[in-house]
């Protein structure tokens, strides 16, 4: 199975739909709080420097973009694909 990371705030419901969409993949995945910033919130600008919103998923290191992207890849059937399903 593919590393999946995905980097989110609390409170933030994009983020819970990204996760619950992977989730009901049976899909395993990283999570990393930057809802204080920090390091993970500087590693996410290194990897994406243009992302400004959470979530920021990433597949085997690949920037996928946030949750609308994520379902739009599940509407084309790209994501099973991309995820080895």
């Amino acid at each position: 199975m593919p590393k999946v990371e995905i980097y989110t705030k609390f409170g933030c419901g994009f983020c819970v739909r990204a996760k619950k969409l992977l989730d009901s993949k049976g899909v395993n995945y990283e999570e990393y709080d930057i809802t204080m910033g920090g390091e993970k919130r500087d590693e996410m600008l290194e990897r994406k420097p243009d992302a400004s919103t959470v979530p920021q998923i990433f597949i085997n290191g690949q920037p996928v973009g946030g949750s609308d992207d994520l379902a739009a890849l599940e509407s084309s059937g790209k994501l099973d694909q991309m995820l080895g399903l």
